[in-house]
């Protein structure tokens, strides 16, 4: 049977409808596409052929106290090759490797490798970087950038710290003020072809970086030198380990000088030093005749080769600053601390009578003096004079375990000092329900427990300052390049751990000390010096290891200087008051008059 002609006509209707709604859908999607996601698509082409280079921000500088310029930058140069836009692989890969001095492989690989854009070297001196681009080859790229430059080298390398390859901090101040120094990087845009190839006589769009802002630190370059000069001195002199040594302002926490030698160059931080290596993995005679066969000992340096592993962990040594990142027993220098607790608690006064055989007994215990002859009947002021060990521990005694623990509390001992510098210690100290009397004894006088330096030094100056805990710092303000001030940085300096009466007279008794005590060989005529000597044994003891110390403060009435110097591991004579207190005479020789700290007026010259 035919089919009617009605039929075939719905049959083309629904076959013409179908169509038109397809049409209509179609022109639908493409008005949704044109008009609706066309912010979305026209983003997509600019990405499709808009090409981003980064631009480095330069970092902003590292300034001492004065001005004086400690990190810069210099101006250096990335290079990049974008694969598609290559037309003669081999002369580039030649070019390439002849000029930046790389493997000629090395740059095959990166320059064959099929990506938008591959780095081939970065930090490229400027010279370099202007000769490649004078070749005009196609699809190499030579971008200029910062890269960190330290003008004095060595100079405060585990304070200052420094940077990676994309200029960002690692260690030191670098990192801990990142956000203040960093920049904002900047971009180059360029616009290219389906095929990745640059369109010519198109211009290239820069967003250009935003700089860091320069930092002001308490440091100070010249003071810094002398610092570092009288510890590389007392270093080789003594064949030591390592020698630490810190000034500071004990009114504001200002620190002026940090060194912990032997240093690094900031330049080229990824080398170990010789002077690191022979400490570290020369042969075992430091303590005989220094005057070996130097051949020998070159010979030994040559020889040692780090890798992987081992390398990463000597270059954490080396980086490592003993100052703040390091604990050590202190020694007499602690008795500082125990003095002010007992005088402040009145367990004691200068004038309090003691006897000295020797030793002391604390329960089965026989606790030696340094002078085993002992020192015979003295007052308590004598006994600091002395650096007397069974006075000392007798002033503990009497405090009592709770008083110690709260002036140690008290004093700031268990906290962090909060120092603007990254990987501070904390005190490593007995739990409270284990300290005994024999604990207590040996806490008196420095040892059994472990501070770091800077924490000594900050609460020594708390105590001769007034009386008022300060922050160590070095953080001052922050400025632009053109020297506008964007902040200045505040710090406490109002929490009061110590009498204003008993800080008055702590300060005489540490003069005492200086003037005719043990630590008479920091005595400069003219100057009030007060301070304390510390020898303390390194643990594990009987190594026959030690850690000479002093600390010594000036103008003794009114300090507005204090010196820390800790000798890790003389050889020879190991006494503090011996080796130590004379460093520091010789760095207050240097910087007293330096900082306009005159001389105190004699008698004799009061009466002319």
């Amino acid at each position: 049977m035919q089919k009617t002609r009605p039929f075939h006509r719905r049959k083309i209707l629904l076959i013409f409808a179908i169509c038109m709604l397809a049409l209509v859908f179609l022109i639908g999607r493409l008005a949704y596409l044109m008009i609706g996601k066309s912010e979305y698509y026209a983003t997509l082409a600019e990405d499709l052929h808009e090409r981003e280079r980064s631009i480095k921000a330069a970092r902003g500088r590292i300034l001492d106290r004065n001005g004086t310029v400690l990190a810069d930058n210099r101006t250096v140069c990335t290079v990049s090759v974008i694969h598609s836009q290559i037309t003669d692989a081999e002369a580039v890969i030649e070019m390439l490797s002849e000029a930046l001095g790389m493997e000629e492989e090395t740059v095959r690989t990166r320059v064959e490798k099929v990506s938008s854009m591959e780095r081939i070297k970065s930090n490229v001196d400027k010279e370099t970087g202007d000769l490649i681009r004078s070749y005009g080859l196609d699809g190499v790229k030579v971008d200029e950038d910062y890269k960190r430059y330290y003008p004095f080298g060595s100079m405060a390398s585990k304070v200052l710290g420094f940077t990676g390859a994309d200029n960002q901090g690692i260690l030191g101040l670098e990192v801990r003020y990142e956000e203040v120094l960093s920049g904002t990087p900047g971009t180059i845009l360029t616009l290219t072809d389906a095929r990745g190839i640059e369109i010519e006589d198109t211009a290239e769009t820069r967003v250009e970086p935003i700089a860091g802002d320069d930092l002001v630190i308490s440091l100070d370059y010249n003071i810094q030198q002398y610092v570092e000069q009288a510890a590389g001195n007392v270093l080789e002199q003594k064949q030591a380990d390592s020698v630490s040594i810190i000034v500071m302002n004990p009114q504001n926490g200002e620190i002026y000088a940090m060194t912990n030698v032997p240093e690094f160059d900031l330049n080229d931080p990824y080398t170990l030093t010789e002077l690191f290596l022979e400490i570290n993995y020369g042969e075992e005679s430091s303590s005989g005749d220094s005057t070996g066969d130097t051949d020998a000992a070159e010979e030994t340096l040559t020889e040692t080769a780090l890798t992987g592993e081992e390398l990463q962990d000597a270059l954490n040594q080396m980086w490592r600053n003993g100052c703040i990142n390091d604990t050590y027993e202190p020694g007499s220098t602690f008795k500082i601390i125990t003095a002010a607790a007992g005088l402040e608690e009145g367990v004691v006064t200068l004038d309090d009578t003691f006897y000295c055989p020797g030793y002391k007994l604390v329960d089965d215990r026989r606790i030696r003096c340094h002078k085993t002859a002992g020192h015979g009947s003295e007052t308590f002021l004598e006994a600091a004079q002395n650096s007397c060990n069974p006075v000392f521990i007798e002033v503990g005694l009497r405090l009592g375990v709770d008083n110690y623990f709260k002036y140690f509390n008290q004093f700031g001992l268990n906290d962090k000092t909060g120092i603007d510098l990254p990987g501070e210690a904390a005190t490593i100290m007995h739990k409270k329900e284990n300290v005994g009397q024999v604990e207590l004894a040996t806490i008196s006088f420095g040892q059994s427990f472990q501070i770091t330096p800077i924490q000594l030094i900050t609460t020594a100056s708390s105590i001769i300052n007034g009386g008022t805990r300060i922050t160590p710092h070095f953080g001052v303000s922050v400025k632009t390049e053109d020297g506008t001030l964007l902040e200045v940085y505040q710090y406490d300096e109002d929490e009061r751990i110590l009498s204003e009466e008993t800080s008055e007279t702590m300060r005489y008794l540490l003069e005492q000390v200086v003037d005719g005590g043990s630590g008479k060989n920091a005595y400069i005529e003219g100057y009030r010096i007060g301070g304390k000597t510390a020898t303390s044994e390194t643990l594990p003891r009987g190594q026959g290891k030690y850690i000479s110390s002093f600390i010594g403060f000036a103008p003794a009435d009114d300090p507005q200087v204090i010196c820390l110097c800790v000798i890790n591991n003389p050889q020879g004579t190991y006494y503090g008051g011996t080796i130590a207190a004379p460093v520091v005479k010789d760095i207050f020789e240097n910087i007293l008059p330096y900082l306009g700290i005159e001389k105190a007026e004699t008698a004799d010259q009061a009466e002319t």
